[in-house]
């Protein structure tokens, strides 16, 4: 293994010209990735200003944040073969031009199928362009491509973008409204694409592989299958879940998209996803861990936010603020991953354990402190952990895929399978659960505290009844959250205690292949579609 990563001199990227310094080529490309990072569809924390000004339901906003998450998970399977089809010089600017014309429309739109569709199709060029990025520099991260390093700084990268992007939409917005995000970021997209023109040369790869052989059609039924249950999670609660026809439809599409693409991968050569990847034991395993542990979590979408503005009475500006919180987490989390996990190869039930003690730490800590006077700084204990549970679970399991032993035809698969179940099912289904939870925990308690008011509390006779109500049900949400954290809390230390029991000595190894390989891998793919055509077309 060593041999096969032998040094290969000092590293160098020779799609930027020689008259930028060879330090700061790297730099470059990590400049580009923040700012594509920075440039989504719709941005989630600007949800408020946006309803108040256009015909759009928080629901909505929502649905097409998710959209951009499902098309970046739709592109794990087939981002090789694009990178390797077009230089890093056209993946940018083609990605500039669409995260441009994405910013524009959904600064003007208030049609929901036209917003959702281009935050897919920008989420789908983001991740093709933050690959063309990170994939060139790679071997500057990390000379022997130990993977383990790589998604430390993927993450760090990534999920703090998702912080401070929040951040500068709700100051945007503070201070001017919030389209102006948008035209801030196509401002910078527009420099992004002139430092491109500029800086990187259109190199293409020693091979030319063309795209043959990719799935297009299952590529569809997957993203109509992720899209479905993305509508349900998220809207169930508004539809009354499957009392709604739109639910019930939506339950039949899915069921017949999953069916079809199950259907589909028993015959076909090459589906989008295959059963060895679907049924591989780390892909597995990384799903479960993340429907429990974000189910855990799922707080964050659920309870924070109406805590904080309704209870604690958090304006705009405040609120954001618990980003930075948040943020520093994720840095911490990231660091500790990097130099536990990745230089001194901890193990991967060791670093579950530790993730699952920080989400016990989280719960634990607002079942004890929620109250009506906490003050802002008091919230940075339980925010922080869960930043730093939350990326350490990521980049555990996302290195286990890699060491899972798929082939590397199978394991962008694996990619997108994780990308659907580790960012779209957890922000979505453990949400969905929770948050009905609260209705019918809610609903409960606000029958018992209004009924103990009105029989044991004469004095409540002088209070206006519309006052009375808000002070029942601010209750009765105080109550219920401390009642669901609780119960949250039980599940946590509990999958803590099967985490210990468990065996597992398994410790992060995994190498990626060189970027050699890697094409010559594709190329004899291509060759293999290439031939069976021919044979079938003779057979004809």
């Amino acid at each position: 293994m060593a041999d096969w990563h032998a040094p290969q001199g000092p590293f160098d990227i020779p799609d930027v010209p020689n008259f930028v310094p060879r330090r700061l080529k790297p730099w470059l490309f990590i400049l580009f990735v923040i700012i594509i990072q920075f440039s989504g569809g719709v941005y989630l924390a600007a949800a408020t200003d946006m309803v108040g000004t256009t015909a759009l339901m928080q629901e909505d906003i929502l649905m097409a944040g998710y959209a951009s998450i499902i098309g970046l998970a739709i592109n794990f399977a087939v981002m090789f073969r694009f990178k390797f089809r077009f230089s890093n010089r056209t993946q940018l600017l083609a990605a500039g031009i669409v995260l441009i014309a994405a910013n524009f429309i959904c600064a003007h739109t208030s049609s929901v199928p036209v917003l959702v569709l281009t935050c897919f199709v920008s989420g789908w060029f983001r991740m093709q362009a933050t690959l063309a990025c990170n994939s060139t520099i790679q071997l500057w991260l990390t000379p022997v491509r130990d993977m383990s390093i790589f998604f430390c700084y993927v993450y760090i990268l990534v999920d703090s973008a998702i912080q401070l992007s929040g951040i500068a939409t709700i100051y945007t917005a503070f201070f001017s409204q919030w389209e102006y995000m948008h035209w801030i970021m196509i401002g910078m997209l527009a420099l992004m694409m002139l430092m491109v023109m500029i800086f990187v040369k259109p190199v293409r790869g020693p091979m030319f592989i063309p795209l043959l052989g990719i799935d297009w059609i299952g590529a569809i039924l997957w993203a109509v299958f992720m899209l479905s249950f993305t509508f349900i999670c998220v809207y169930g609660n508004f539809y009354d879940w499957w009392d709604a026809t739109e639910i019930r439809l939506a339950t039949l599409l899915t069921v017949i998209c999953l069916a079809i693409n199950l259907w589909r991968a028993t015959f076909l050569h090459h589906p989008y996803i295959s059963f060895r990847a679907m049924t591989n034991r780390n892909v597995i395993r990384a799903t479960a861990v993340y429907l429990v542990f974000f189910t855990l979590v799922a707080t964050e979408h659920v309870f924070e936010h109406t805590y904080a503005a309704n209870i604690l009475g958090f304006d705009e500006t405040n609120l954001i603020d618990l980003n930075w919180y948040v943020f520093a987490g994720i840095i911490a989390g990231c660091g500790f991953t990097y130099f536990t996990f990745a230089l001194r190869k901890w193990r991967y039930k060791t670093m579950t354990a530790i993730a699952f003690a920080l989400a016990i730490v989280y719960l634990g800590y607002f079942y004890f402190l929620i109250d009506y006077g906490v003050e802002k700084e008091m919230l940075f204990i339980p925010l922080f952990f869960r930043g730093a549970a939350s990326v350490i679970i990521s980049i555990v399991f996302l290195t286990s895929i890699v060491q899972s032993g798929l082939p590397f035809q199978v394991f962008p698969q694996a990619l997108t399978i994780n990308g659907f179940t580790g960012a779209v099912m957890g922000a979505t289904f453990g949400p969905a659960i929770i948050g009905e939870l609260l209705r019918h925990t809610m609903a409960k308690n606000a029958s018992l505290l209004s009924a103990a008011i009105t029989d044991f509390n004469p004095d409540t006779a002088y209070i206006p009844v519309g006052q009375l109500y808000g002070m029942v049900q601010a209750q009765a949400l105080v109550v219920s959250m401390k009642e669901i954290f609780g119960w949250l809390l039980i599940v946590a230390c509990v999958s803590l205690t099967v985490i210990l029991v468990s065996y597992s000595p398994v410790r992060p190894w995994a190498i990626f292949p060189k970027w050699k390989t890697i094409r010559r891998t594709l190329r004899r793919t291509v060759r293999m579609e290439e031939r069976a055509k021919e044979t079938a077309a003779s057979m004809q």
